[in-house]
């Protein structure tokens, strides 16, 4: 603090001195000083004289003066040392301040840059800093998404962890092939069923895992449902390492990527022999009930037959009053039990899809005739009215299937009359809707019974239904089920109102067509015919053979298709072509080419003779026949194409259908009793029973030969053989054996292979049984 009171009172003398210097000049100031200097040291003398002395004298006036003099120029000197040195101290201050100035100038940019470099820096902390808090948030997102994408592939490995257990714990195979047939996934019921674990199955083709003939079997589905681009479910055997062999119901599905591009097929397989074995004790439990039933029938008709023609003869005869009521009591009991006995045939014919309608022109004023002369003989028996309420314009000729129909309404009248007690059963008969060619008919069968309640109309006609707490209930419980399917089948409606205590009425409604009562002739006569028949069967030969003849046509039969050109080539007269449509050296269709290019249009017209149900007239019309007829033969059959063929009969439309409708079946299914019925007609019983002891003496042989096949699993010999005994089994009727062998020759059906032993078993069952029911058919 001192030291600067000193040196600034100095410094501010020092810039004093020089400004003065500066200003006066050195002389003006030399002098100027050297004067200041005289005049101080004069004072200060005079001073000091005075104060010591008391007085000044002139001695010390001078003194002082000279002393000025002698001490002016040294202080000048000084001074001017001085003043030099401040000058240069000054200038040398000036241009350290010209270059503080520059280095304050640098200063202030570098400052200014400092500054713009500063707030750079500060928005780019600022940018970094936005930056690094995005980042913070990205990462906390990245981190959120992976803590989610965790816990969706956790639940993932979850879900395909419970997937595999469900798949490993089924019972039912599951795989996936891709569309090379390469195996990728498999669960561990396929694992059992191969012998393989799933790392040794990926890879590997059906071909490397199952047998030849399964693999090649596989293999084919999945080109068929890679083709068809649909699913597909199928049954197969397949065998377990152990030789265990389980019946499959495999299914098939295409298996396509989420954007629609197909990767392969999933497999599924359910083991389904238990059902298969059930299935099998069904069917063979629904034959041995046919069995019975057919056995029942025979042994049942006859007797009761017997029983109802011969009442109907006494009671043509003259009878007292009491006899006749008895007698009458008699009749009525054994038609009611035929009846009820034609429930129980038509309820199993219901059960084995057996049953059918055949609509054919019927007499309706004769069957109202037969109809109220049959209720009158049974309502009788219980004093009770039967009045028959019809109008007189009623169509004389209708199509319908009469014994359906009549069936129907003695099954309602006898019901009428076991709940009526007094009064009577009065049957409407109305027309409604009539037109040139078709009508309603309206039959209203409304007795004065003891009525249904409301809450049991709806049960009415459920099968085995009977009204309880009721006396009148006795019977099978079925006959108003069967009587509603055979409305039903007939196109009509069958309905029920009623009122306790007042009574009950029931009413059918059916269409019908009206139809003229005059018949096609569809047997007129032919002139003689010379046939070539070419046919590979014996049997079917000597049948067809007999059954032409005996119409009056000549035949030539050639048993290859090889002999049919030959004989064609040596006879150009033939008027018709017979040709079977399965030879052994070509089948009837290549035959039918090769003939229509070797002899153009002096080629016969040519007929197929088929045991198959061929409904697609082009099947044939492609290879040039005109016409196609169903075997065993039918003389009906036969006719009929020989009348349109030259034009006998103008009516030539629907050829193939009525060529093809399928035949009247006995009851228990083991007869075609149309076909015998024309047999017999043709041959006679006799000749006939030739036949079956021809079809005994070869059939043995067949078998023998689809035996050998089968051991072998020639499956072309199994179908040819086959062939030959449905063709066979056809012409002596045997219906049953037909069928079974038409699937033997069938290779095209479900799991086909893998029904032929029970097939041939059912045949070689069958053969004994049925050949011994035709014979006592043909006894009758």
């Amino acid at each position: 603090m001192d030291d600067n009171l000193i040196v600034k009172p100095l410094r501010n003398l020092a810039h004093y001195y020089v400004h003065l210097l500066s200003r006066l000049g050195l002389v003006k100031f030399t002098l100027s000083l050297a004067s200041l200097i005289i005049v101080a040291a004069l004072a200060i003398q005079m001073l000091f004289t005075f104060i010591l002395t008391g007085s000044v004298s002139q001695v010390d006036v001078v003194r002082s003066v000279f002393f000025g003099l002698i001490i002016t120029p040294w202080a000048v000197f000084f001074m001017t040392v001085v003043v030099d040195q401040l000058e240069e101290s000054r200038q040398r201050l000036t241009k350290m301040i010209r270059k503080l100035e520059k280095m304050r100038s640098r200063d202030l940019e570098l400052n200014k840059k400092l500054k713009e470099n500063i707030s750079l820096l500060n928005n780019e902390i600022k940018v970094r800093t936005r930056a690094e808090q995005a980042l913070q948030n990205t990462m906390k997102e990245l981190r959120q998404e992976v803590r989610i994408r965790q816990q969706a592939q956790d639940e993932l490995e979850e879900r395909s962890a419970l997937l595999r257990s469900f798949l490993d714990t089924s019972p039912d195979l599951v795989f996936y092939r891709n569309k090379a047939g390469i195996f990728s996934v498999c669960n561990r019921a396929m694992e059992k069923l191969t012998g393989k674990t799933e790392p040794q199955m990926i890879g590997l083709t059906p071909m490397e895992v199952y047998d030849e003939d399964v693999a090649h079997f596989e293999i084919e589905t999945d080109q068929t449902v890679f083709a068809s681009d649909e699913s597909m479910t199928y049954a197969q055997w397949l065998t377990y390492p152990d030789g265990r062999k389980a019946y499959f119901e495999l299914h098939k599905v295409p298996f396509y990527s989420a954007d629609g591009n197909r990767l392969g097929l999933l497999g599924f397989g359910r083991d389904i022999t238990e059902r298969k074995h059930y299935q099998e004790n069904l069917e063979k439990a629904s034959r041995e009930k046919a069995e019975f039933i057919s056995t029942l029938s025979h042994e049942l008709r006859t007797p009761l037959n017997g029983v109802v023609g011969l009442s109907q003869i006494l009671l043509d005869s003259p009878l007292n009053s009491e006899q006749r009521q008895q007698l009458q009591t008699i009749y009525i009991s054994a038609v009611t039990l035929g009846n009820i006995f034609n429930d129980v045939i038509d309820l199993d014919k219901l059960d084995r899809r057996r049953f059918s309608v055949a609509k054919v022109p019927m007499e309706l004023p004769s069957f109202i005739h037969d109809l109220e002369h049959l209720s009158t003989l049974q309502l009788e028996a219980k004093k009770l009215v039967l009045t028959m309420d019809y109008p007189e314009n009623l169509p004389t000729w209708v199509e319908t299937d009469a014994t359906r129909l009549r069936q129907v309404l003695w099954n309602i009248i006898s019901n009428a009359a076991k709940f009526t007690e007094k009064g009577g059963v009065t049957v409407h008969i109305r027309v409604e809707n009539r037109s040139a060619t078709a009508c309603e008919l309206v039959f209203a069968i409304e007795d004065t019974g003891i009525g249904i309640p409301q809450d049991e109309l709806g049960k009415i006609f459920a099968m085995y239904y009977q009204v309880e707490n009721s006396r009148q209930s006795t019977g099978t419980g079925i006959g108003l089920a069967v009587s509603q399917q055979f409305v039903q089948a007939l196109g009509g409606e069958l309905t029920v109102t009623s009122q306790v205590g007042v009574g009950t009425c029931f009413t059918i409604h059916l269409p019908m067509t009206i139809c003229d009562a005059e018949v096609i002739n569809e047997d007129d006569e032919l002139p003689p015919l010379h046939l070539l028949l070419v046919e590979d069967v014996e049997l079917n030969i000597q049948v067809a053979q007999t059954l032409l003849e005996k119409q009056g046509h000549e035949i030539q039969v050639a048993r290859t298709g090889q002999q049919a050109l030959d004989l064609v080539e040596q006879n150009d007269d033939f008027d018709v072509l017979l040709l079977d449509i399965q030879l052994p050296d070509m089948t009837g269709l290549e035959l039918a080419d090769k003939l229509r290019a070797r002899f153009g249009k002096r080629l016969a017209p040519m007929l197929a003779l088929t045991a198959n149900v061929v409904n697609r007239k082009q099947d044939y019309l492609r290879h040039g026949m005109v016409d196609v007829v169903r075997k065993p033969l039918s003389v009906k059959a036969i006719n009929k194409v020989f009348n349109r063929l030259f034009s006998l009969d103008a009516n030539t439309e629907e050829r193939f259908d009525d060529a093809l409708q399928p035949e009247k079946l006995s009851e228990d299914g083991i007869l075609n009793e149309t076909l015998l019925d024309e047999f017999c007609d043709a041959l006679g019983a006799d000749g006939m029973l030739q036949n079956v002891e021809l079809f005994e003496r070869t059939i043995d042989s067949y078998l023998d030969v689809l035996k050998s096949n089968l051991v072998a699993q020639d499956h072309d010999g199994i179908v040819s053989e086959a062939h030959k005994i449905k063709g066979a089994a056809g012409s002596v009727g045997l219906a049953r054996m037909q069928y079974v062998a038409n699937q033997m020759q069938s290779p095209d059906l479900p799991a086909w292979q893998d029904n032929l032993n029970r097939w041939f078993d059912e045949l070689c069952d069958a053969r004994q049984q049925d050949i011994d029911v035709l014979r006592q058919w043909l006894n009758q």
